[in-house]
């Protein structure tokens, strides 16, 4: 078995894929326009992904559209960036939303904080602390 990628459903492909390259910046790969969007995120690997949910509905069985899936808190996406710092100020510049300040977990390694896509889904953004 190998790992391919993270897929968020998402309702409003459009209005994600350009949060995540326009906002983020991340590299797209591969784009079927109202469909399906792939991102680089690291040298080499493409491991997020996202795919119009009503399009995965009778994959799993949810034919029904307007059937509630609040997967909030369920799954989340992260991110290790060069600076939580300065990348909390450049995506505020940008309008991004942030949910939290940067913020230092000691016991978990790291400095983080937290945003959400267009969808809802949960982004944690992490540096990691330095060992003394």
């Amino acid at each position: 078995m190998k790992f391919s990628n993270v897929r968020l459903l998402v309702k409003d492909y459009e209005k994600c894929f350009k949060f995540y390259t326009e906002k983020l910046g991340l590299e797209e790969v591969f784009n079927i326009e109202g469909c399906y969007g792939s991102f680089k995120v690291a040298e080499g690997i493409e491991g997020l992904a996202i795919f119009t949910s009503d399009l995965m509905a009778p994959a799993v069985g949810n034919v029904d559209k307007n059937q509630p899936t609040d997967c909030r808190e369920k799954m989340m996406v992260s991110f290790e960036v060069d600076s939580v710092d300065e990348t909390f100020k450049t995506l505020s510049e940008k309008g991004v939303e942030l949910i939290n300040q940067p913020t230092d977990m000691p016991d978990w390694g790291m400095r983080v904080v937290y945003l959400r896509d267009p969808e809802e889904n949960l982004i944690e953004l992490f540096t990691p602390l330095k060992v003394e």
